[in-house]
């Protein structure tokens, strides 16, 4: 079987196990700016967990030569502000110029109730902003 090897970073950060559609909004949210820094993307790439996923690379921390020196847990915080957008196509917060606001309801699988019209919705339906 064929497989696709993603280098080893020496020194640097990984986000492993993207949900492969969010893999571009969260290297945007993390907004590196800096030219000088080594940044690699990739998506769909096959997962045990995900069936595909996406995953990032930065130069610079975390990593020293090629050895993961510490790992942060993804937390799920207790409220998502002005990330995820309500699906409720009438929610007011998608026609009015609101910060979208969602209450962390499940942590495992994830459910948001948004703030404004308290529609919970599950992963299927999370659309980054």
């Amino acid at each position: 079987m064929k497989q696709l090897d993603v280098s080893a970073i020496k020194d640097g950060s990984v986000i492993d196990h993207i949900d492969n559609k969010s893999t571009l909004k969260v290297a945007e949210i993390l907004n590196i700016q800096n030219e000088e820094q080594v940044v690699l993307v990739g998506m769909n790439l096959e997962s045990k967990f995900l069936g595909k996923k996406g995953i990032i690379k930065i130069g610079g921390n975390i990593i020293k030569e090629y050895e993961v020196v510490k790992k942060f847990p993804v937390v799920v915080p207790e409220v998502i502000e002005n990330i995820v957008k309500c699906f409720n196509p009438n929610c007011v917060s998608n026609y009015h110029n609101l910060e979208p606001k969602l209450h962390v309801v499940n942590k495992n699988p994830i459910k948001l109730r948004c703030h404004y019209c308290e529609r919970v919705m599950n992963s299927k339906d999370i659309v980054l902003i």
